[in-house]
């Protein structure tokens, strides 16, 4: 859904129409493809099919489902989305895929933290609401009037801060694991060159029955 998505939002000739026919589409098919991202996940863990396949191009697909839909966002409503925000909201996704990497190289994972989830919670509502902005500044309710261009405003700039609060604490979980692991190397190298040193010293006649 990615390049329909890229499509729809780029497209100006299409979708020139001025009821809003390009907004509700781009909204429906990014929310549509997050909810069956999330769907297939569900699905695997539930009737235990997680593949090494999946396991690859799952996160792969969230990340670029995200990334094209900000990026493309900068062109389609700049007056909302800036360029920054986007590299800062990017970057992080980059930076969580990286950390990722050197973990599974050291033979351990790092847990999706609670900020993590809401981020994404997050970003589905604000990619939404930005897309509808563009069309719809404000949109009457009866008597009422529901601000949407201050809820993108304030929206993306709380992605912003999430994105950085996520990615601290990203970071955090993963050098304490890191710690942890080197102090429990250098353990294991200590012990073992006492032993070393120990069977050195002994005669030659008693070294067979050092403990191991």
């Amino acid at each position: 859904m990615v390049p329909l998505l890229i499509w729809v939002l780029s497209s100006h000739h299409q979708f020139a129409g001025a009821h809003g026919e390009r907004e509700l589409l781009a909204s429906g098919i990014f929310i549509l493809a997050s909810i069956t991202d999330g769907l297939d996940g569900y699905l695997a863990r539930k009737r235990q099919q997680i593949t090494t396949m999946g396991m690859l191009l799952d996160p792969l697909a969230d990340k670029l489902l995200i990334a094209s839909a900000f990026i493309t966002l900068v062109q389609f409503n700049p007056r909302i989305v800036a360029a920054w925000m986007v590299v800062v909201i990017i970057g992080r996704e980059f930076l969580v895929s990286g950390l990722r990497s050197i973990a599974a190289q050291q033979g351990f994972t790092i847990d999706a933290s609670d900020w993590g989830k809401v981020k994404m919670v997050v970003q589905i509502v604000v990619v939404a609401i930005c897309i509808l902005e563009h069309q719809w500044p404000e949109i009457a309710v009866g008597t009422y009037f529901i601000p949407v261009s201050v809820l993108a405003t304030v929206g993306i700039w709380f992605m912003v801060m999430l994105s950085l609060v996520g990615a601290v604490d990203y970071f955090a979980a993963f050098w304490s694991k890191i710690d942890r692991q080197v102090t429990r190397k250098r353990r294991r190298a200590f012990i073992l060159s006492r032993r070393k040193r120990a069977a050195a010293a002994m005669p030659p006649e008693n070294r067979d029955v050092l403990p191991t």
